[in-house]
């Protein structure tokens, strides 16, 4: 789906207002996070079909209802909608461009695939992604292992982290794109400087994170301030492609986000091997210190690398 809702963000969304745009979308989800480790956690207690197997059912039926919705209301672009008004459509003409609207240019797999930029934010989203499923396969594992939630409390105290992120993707988004107007800074000022400072901050906490002991109160609230920094960097990794090349937004997507989800696959097996033998806190501390070195990585890569400039071969 991510390369897709790039491509249709490329056309139905304005370029100063790209990261506030980007965030509000995304912020999805994150309300569903929120609201899947809470329902998942009652319907193991007290579901249906001896508690687990209804957590799937119930969320398989919503997927099913939504996408009777997306398929009805979804449309590429505002010149292929059939009901948009003309005033609508000349103001995306005009804050678009007609050319953006319309072509469809060939992709230039050769200048992306060499592209110093898009392989840096792909190292970005590897670690993103480290951090990310880690919180959201493994936190209720910790939650009960080390901290000894049931499995009611666990989903419900595994998913307030995520909270944060609904009310702070947003604002994140808007602030990005606050400081991207003229007059303050360029917009690979603003990539670079996001990226930096919410990896970095949410390394430094994911460490302090395992030497907090049993305080669950403690514990959630590191692992929310965690969440809440990480989303600094949100207002890059996932905007990022749009400023690079619009016109190929969802293909860089696909690619750069490819990468990333090596991190969805290695992220859990890697808290598994390193918690195998007993979970514990000790163990989990190792966990977290791999975490805080990958996303380490992805801000000096993305630094170094990044760009937020439309590339040469954009067009």
């Amino acid at each position: 789906m991510l390369p897709a809702i790039h491509s249709l963000i490329a056309r139905w969304s304005v370029p100063q207002h790209r990261s506030a745009v980007v965030s509000a979308i995304f912020v999805g989800s994150d309300v569903g996070v929120v609201f899947g480790m809470t329902i998942s956690g009652i319907l193991c207690d007290y579901g249906f079909l001896d508690g687990w197997p209804s957590a799937f059912i119930v969320f398989g039926l919503i997927g099913g209802v939504w996408s009777f919705a997306w398929f009805f209301l979804c449309y590429d672009s505002p010149p292929t909608h059939p009901h948009i008004s003309t005033v609508e459509f000349e103001y995306w003409e005009r804050a678009i461009g007609g050319a953006d609207l319309t072509i469809r240019p060939p992709t230039p797999w050769q200048k992306i695939l060499t592209s110093a930029p898009v392989w840096a934010l792909a190292v970005a989203l590897f670690s993103n992604n480290w951090g990310y499923f880690t919180f959201v396969s493994c936190l209720p594992m910790f939650m009960h292992d080390v901290l000894g939630f049931n499995m009611t409390k666990n989903g419900l105290f595994s998913s307030i982290p995520f909270v944060a992120s609904i009310f702070l993707l947003p604002l994140y988004g808007i602030l990005a794109d606050w400081l991207r107007t003229p007059g303050r800074l360029s917009t690979t000022v603003v990539r670079k400087a996001f990226c930096f400072v919410g990896f970095i901050s949410a390394g430094c906490l994911l460490i302090l994170a395992g030497y907090i002991g049993c305080d669950r109160g403690l514990a959630v609230l590191t692992f929310i301030a965690v969440v809440a920094c990480g989303d600094i960097a949100f207002s890059t990794i996932c905007v990022n492609q749009l400023d690079l090349a619009p016109l190929h937004a969802g293909r860089i997507m696909g690619l750069t986000y490819t990468v990333g989800n090596l991190a969805a696959v290695g992220a859990p097996l890697a808290v598994g091997a390193l918690t195998y033998e007993r979970s514990t806190r000790e163990e989990w501390q190792i966990v977290f210190n791999l975490g805080a070195g990958i996303y380490a990585i992805g801000a000096i890569v993305y630094v170094i690398f990044g760009s937020g400039q439309r590339q040469s071969w954009a067009e």
